[in-house]
């Protein structure tokens, strides 16, 4: 039986094991080409790809996941073949379809060195394939392949990417033909040949547009100067123009012939209207862009004229005229127009003849713009005659006064011909008068004795009359009225006389009762610093007394820790405070003598640290910010004496503004960061003012407003919807005395739907308005109160960054003034007016929770009002206050404005640099060794950043100190018994002991040293007051070179001996440098050599000049005297505000010796609880205090993956490590050996990595403080709250 059934039969009888062919043998390979026709026909693709996977088909390799690809394609193919696929066609197209898939997967992963290889391999069989293009080939699959995708198409068919191939191809094709077409074009251009150059512009290859084959000629000249151009540009003279530029040339040559062709029109059209005397288009076709002119209506008839008169100049001659107009294309191509036919052209035309009747256009264009600039400038004239006439007036004035001057200088320069005729004259006729009278008295002898005598006896009586005692009051009224008519001549004058400056020299003297004062302020000052520095420590003890009690009341801490704290707290507020405000502070003299010198050496270090603000203003910076703010609040305020004196005051100013521009420069990068951040000069500036010296002008601004809202027991401000639904609930339940209908949770949105809510909202909106406003006239009227340091402070933040963000607007740099001054200076006491003492409280005592919201309500209006924030968002239900803060931020803004209007600190403080060199007492502070110690390590840590240059004076003072002295070594030996088993409490206790140090520069004037020309200056002026007070004159020259009389020296040595007498009982501290004192004991001859040879070397210097008889170093005098006056006055202001500063720190120290006699009161209280419920607890031995049942702490650590952590929400994130990697990090948690310590250590992959000690209190503090995020490890940040419930849980079974 032959076997020529079709193919499908095969399957079919074998499936049958009893067909009665089944015994027949076919091969295993057309059974399985059977089988994927079957499975293909059935568009089961799972089946067709176990088909194509069997071995039996001999197929190439298949790739499951593209089975539907298979599916797909093989259908599509047996379809087109009578429904059936033999094995050699099934073998190419599956190694095709698998050569696809795999460079579709390759396009989908963007590899592009895997798409150059699929296309490269030849069982795909992708025709025209070209090497080069192989780059080009894979970013358009991308392209096709990204769109596809966009579109529902996953897959690109073998058609797919055959396309594109070709697609390439040609296009690249295109490129070369365009290049070389472009070429072509460029030679045509360097031939010079119009017709060939269109030729090539025609080419269909290089596809030009807008080319017109009758601008050839235009199109070959614009193209060749562009070709020029480029080659000069470039300086390559084988540069040729890219298809872009040609294509512009071609643009530039359409575009000159359009608008030749217009403006020969408009010119042939104006012609004609004039040859017709027709004026009436004119000015439409002038108005038309034919000319681009700009033309003005009024000035139509002007036009016609002038054009017409023009046209009428020239002349006709018909013989030679042509009608052809000649037009120049930007100043370099020729345009002909022939008026009677219309015809243009490039070339001139043969027998070219110009109309030379007509106005060519540029004449036109030159007529009509004469025309308009003419109406243009009378217009300018007439709308500017009153300024033409104040100029014409001034131009007047001018000339009067030249002619004034010049007159005037005439006179001036004959000034001495003309003094001379008048002495002439006026001698003549004085003499003439002489000679006369003299001749009438010869003539009447006998009449002149008897009125001689009659005169004589008149004299006597008069003289009894002035010996009368009014008119010694008189004459003493005269003498005052001249001495302070000198007065005012020596403080006002420009160049005081020297007569005048002799009478007020002894104000330079120095008094018993300046002596006194001084002593007295030195003394005060030194009480003031130290009661400040121990109410602050107190302060600290105080506030974490107040934690401690509020941990207990969590039962987080033990009542043990309570009462040891409590026990120093009373120890430090009853012995140690009374001992460091009584007890004598120690001086050099308190120390050993060996260490002397080193104590001096630290003198010197701080008076330089004092002095030059910078090294302090980078040290601050250098430092962390938790370290810099112990430091600033200690040694930095301690170094200035809390600014107690003007000195110290303008000094820490100087340490602020140099600190604050710092920060500026290096740290702020918007004008924003000020407000977001929290600056550390800021911070300090704030802090100082609001109350560090005692002086709180806080008070003084705020209290009365403050405590006459608090005081108001009618006020009740809520500005809360839900809050204000709350309490009317409860108030018509408490009325009513039945629940309620209303539901008790309500949202913003649902309280506002309630009439009775809405009203009373606006009835505490207008009692808030009320109240802002007596807040504000309070702020606005007490601009004089506000401390001056804070003005100058937001006078140097404005300028500094004005200076660095010049582009800021005055309202931008305002806001940021404002929240100096208003949100962190005045706003937290508005708030907490108990915590900043605006005002009183009792010990225990508290603000009501109505008083507080009173507060805040109004500490939030004014922040809006002085940020210029508008109520939005949650608060839109205040958006009836918006124009309110609008007002109120305009009034603010003028406050801003003139806060920052203050004088800078040299003329506030009338300080200059001989300031610290004439004073009469050295500048004391008082520190402890500890602080000492510190801020000598802290220099040295950062001496590098701090004085960068080897020859600083910093690097010097610290090279001569050597290394960080410990207490020990400070104190010297014997200080501290070897054998003392307290050695460590000794030495911790002796390390707070407070010094005296007394503040002076190393590098003072030293005997001979001419080089320093301040001291030199000092000691001059010191010398020049001694001569003039003993020798008068009238220049100080004069005085110089006259000899003393004998009586002035002995006047002399009269004042030299009372001032050694004064010198004598002058305290050590207040005394001059020793040469000053040799000096003043000189004899007077003596004393003007030395002077005259320190004028000489000031001369030198440009200080002094003899051409004026040294009037500067006078002037100089003069001005010490008036600065002695003003110190006197400011030293008696000092004494008054130091007592009132003593008197205020005297009541906070009794209002926090009043707290810890109530926190006592409260210890005593917990203690006697506890006694009386003993059933229930027992006291250990130790004292600690255990509650029965309580689980005692567990020593067993705890060991938590971050990832179990992460669940439980404690861990939020760890930098750089991905959440799927937590599971690699375990965190092992161990107690320690003190009650709430613990011990956290981290693994990586079993590597331990880091450890950190934790104090359960101090997250105990953070919770306080509303810290919800902490950093461990300065990498994993942690839920505080969580870890504290973990913690509790596992280790305090709470």
């Amino acid at each position: 039986m032959p076997l020529h059934h079709p193919p499908t039969s095969f399957s079919a009888a074998n499936a049958d094991g009893k067909n009665p062919i089944n015994f027949l043998y076919f091969p295993p390979e057309l059974v399985a080409v059977d089988h994927i026709n079957t499975a293909i026909r059935n568009c089961d693709a799972n089946k067709t790809l176990v088909a194509l996977m069997k071995p039996e088909a001999q197929l190439p390799v298949v790739h499951p996941f593209a089975a539907a690809v298979y599916q797909t394609e093989l259908f599509n193919l047996q379809q087109q073949n009578a429904r059936y696929l033999a094995h050699d066609e099934l073998s190419i197209a599956v190694e095709m379809l698998s050569a696809v898939v795999l460079l579709n997967q390759a396009l989908g992963s963007k590899d592009i060195l895997a798409i150059k290889n699929h296309l490269r391999n030849p069982s795909v069989g992708f025709n025209n394939v070209e090497d080069e293009n192989f780059q080009r080939y894979a970013d358009t699959l991308l392209s096709i392949k990204s769109e596809a995708s966009s579109q529902g198409q996953d897959y690109l068919s073998w058609n797919d990417v055959q396309n594109c191939i070709d697609m390439v191809n040609m296009q690249v094709q295109e490129e070369n033909d365009r290049i070389v077409a472009v070429s072509y074009i460029n030679e045509a251009i360097d031939q010079g040949n119009p017709g060939k150059t269109l030729e090539t512009l025609l080419l269909p290859t290089v596809k030009l547009h807008d080319v017109n084959p009758t601008n050839a000629r235009h199109y070959q000249d614009v193209l060749h100067d562009a070709k020029v151009q480029k080659c000069k540009e470039s300086h390559d003279e084988s540069a040729v123009l890219w298809l872009d530029e040609i294509q512009k040339g071609i643009n530039d040559a359409n575009s000159n012939i359009e608008k030749a062709a217009n403006l020969a029109l408009g010119t042939s059209m104006i012609n004609n209207c004039l040859e017709k005397h027709d004026s009436q288009p004119v000015l439409d076709i002038l108005q038309s862009p034919k000319f681009g002119l700009r033309v003005v209506p009024e000035c139509a008839e002007t036009y016609y004229k002038n054009l017409l008169e023009a046209k009428n100049l020239k002349t006709k001659e018909d013989s030679s005229e042509g009608p052809w107009l000649k037009l120049i294309m930007k100043n370099r191509y020729d345009y002909y127009y022939n008026v009677e036919t219309g015809e243009s052209t490039f070339v001139p035309p043969e027998g070219f003849i110009p109309k030379t009747s007509w106005l060519t256009s540029e004449e036109i264009q030159t007529i009509v713009g004469q025309v308009t600039a003419d109406y243009n400038r009378e217009q300018l004239w007439f709308a500017n005659e009153n300024l033409i006439l104040q100029l014409q007036a001034l131009a007047r004035g001018f000339l009067v006064r030249k002619s004034y001057e010049e007159r005037k200088g005439f006179l001036q320069k004959q000034e001495p011909s003309v003094i001379k005729i008048q002495a002439s004259w006026k001698g003549y006729k004085q003499r003439k008068s002489y000679t006369d009278r003299l001749r009438v008295l010869q003539g009447n002898v006998a009449a002149i004795v008897k009125v001689s005598c009659s005169m004589l006896s008149k004299v006597f009586s008069l003289w009894s009359f002035f010996q009368n005692e009014e008119i010694v009051k008189i004459q003493a009224f005269l003498r005052a009225n001249k001495a302070r008519d000198d007065y005012r001549t020596l403080i006002g004058a420009e160049n005081p006389p020297l007569n005048v400056l002799r009478k007020f020299a002894y104000l330079l003297d120095q008094s018993d009762l300046d002596f006194q004062e001084e002593l007295e302020v030195t003394r005060l000052r030194e009480e003031v610093v130290t009661k400040i520095r121990s109410n602050q420590q107190l302060e600290k003890d105080l506030n974490l007394m107040d934690i401690k009690i509020g941990l207990l009341v969590k039962n987080r801490i033990s009542l043990q820790d309570v009462v040891l704290h409590s026990k120093k707290l009373n120890k430090k507020s009853k012995n140690q405070v009374e001992e460091m405000v009584t007890g004598d502070k120690q001086g050099i003299k308190g120390l050993s003598k060996e260490r002397r010198k080193q104590l001096e050496a630290y003198q010197h270090l701080f008076y330089l640290l004092q002095t030059n603000p910078m090294y302090l203003a980078k040290l601050i910076f250098q430092m962390p910010q938790n370290k810099s703010t112990k430091f600033m609040d200690t040694v930095i305020f301690t170094l200035y004496n809390y600014a107690s004196n003007q000195r110290e005051e303008y000094l820490l100013l100087k340490l602020f503004k140099t600190a604050l521009e710092e920060e500026i420069n290096s740290k702020v990068d918007q004008i924003q960061d000020i407000v977001t951040g929290n600056p550390t000069v800021i911070k300090m500036v704030v802090s100082f003012n609001r109350g560090a010296r005692g002086q709180n002008s806080l008070r003084q601004l705020l209290a009365p407003v403050v405590k006459e809202i608090m005081d108001d027991k009618s006020l009740l401000i809520n500005t809360s919807p839900v809050e204000v639904y709350k309490a009317w609930v409860n108030q018509l339940e408490t009325q009513t005395g039945e629940a309620s209908k209303l539901p008790y949770d309500v949202t913003t949105e649902q309280a506002l739907e309630h009439p009775e809510v809405v009203n009373r909202l606006e009835s505490s909106i207008q009692s808030l308005r009320t109240v802002t406003d007596k807040v504000l006239v309070s702020i606005f009227s007490s601009l004089s109160m506000m401390p001056y340091g804070m003005r100058y402070i937001a006078k140097v933040l404005k300028n500094s960054l004005h200076e660095k963000f010049p582009d800021a607007t005055e309202d931008e740099l305002l806001k940021i003034v404002g929240n100096l001054l208003y949100y962190r200076y005045m706003n937290p006491a508005i708030v907490a007016p108990d915590g900043f003492d605006i005002i009183d409280m009792t010990a225990g005592g508290q603000i009501h929770s109505d008083q507080r919201r009173n507060l805040g309500c109004v500490a939030k209006v004014l922040q809006h009002a002085a940020s210029n924030k508008l109520f939005e968002g949650e608060s839109a239900h205040l958006s009836s206050m918006n124009t309110y803060l609008s007002q109120t931020y305009q009034k603010f803004r003028n406050f801003f404005q003139i806060a920052c209007d203050v004088p800078e600190p040299e003329e506030k403080f009338n300080i200059d640099e001989y300031s610290d060199m004439v004073t009469l007492s050295k500048p004391v502070i008082y520190i402890s060794i500890e602080e000492i110690i510190n801020t000598h390590s802290l220099l040295l840590e950062h001496q590098d950043a701090i004085a960068p240059e080897q020859n600083d004076l910093l690097n010097e003072l610290l090279k001569g100190l050597g290394a960080v002295p410990d207490v020990e070594s400070f104190l010297g030996e014997g200080a501290v018994d070897p054998n003392d088993p307290n050695k460590e409490n000794t030495l911790s206790q002796l390390a707070k002991t407070e010094i005296s140090l007394s503040l002076t520069s190393k590098y003072e004037l030293q005997e001979g040293e001419d080089q320093d020309l301040k001291g030199l200056m000092i000691k001059t002026k010191r010398l020049v007051v001694d001569v003039i007070r003993t020798q008068p004159g009238d220049t100080l020259l004069e005085i110089l070179e006259i000899p003393a009389s004998a009586q002035q020296e002995s006047e002399h040595l009269k004042v030299v001996e009372k001032r050694a007498i004064l010198d004598s009982k002058t305290p050590e501290k207040m005394k001059h440098s020793q040469s000053m004192l040799e000096d003043g004991q000189l004899p007077i001859e003596q004393k003007k050599r030395k002077i005259q040879r320190n004028l000489r070397t000031l001369e030198q210097a440009g200080l002094v000049s003899s051409a004026n008889k040294y009037q500067e170093i006078i002037n100089e005098i003069a001005k010490d005297i008036r600065n002695q006056r003003r110190y006197r006055h400011h030293r008696k202001a000092e004494l008054v505000k130091l007592q009132q500063t003593l008197s205020a720190l005297q009541s906070k120290t009794a209002f926090y010796e009043d707290q810890v006699n109530y926190y006592n009161t409260y210890i005593k209280t917990c203690l006697d609880n506890l006694t009386r419920k003993n059933s229930r607890r027992s006291i250990k031995l130790d004292g600690k205090v255990e509650e029965k049942g309580s689980k005692k702490l567990k020593h067993t650590s705890l060991k938590y993956t971050a990832a179990r952590l992460h669940e439980k929400g404690v861990i939020l994130e760890i930098e750089d490590l991905q959440t799927n990697q937590f599971k690699n990090v375990m965190f092992d948690i161990t107690p320690g050996e003190e009650m709430g310590d613990f011990e956290i250590k981290a693994k990586f992959l079993g590597v331990q990595m880091e450890k950190v000690e934790l104090h359960f209190q101090d997250l105990l503090q953070m919770q306080y403080e509303g810290v919800a995020v902490m950093k461990m490890f300065d990498k994993a940040k942690v839920n505080v709250n969580l870890l504290i419930f973990l913690l509790n849980k596992k280790f305090y079974g709470k």
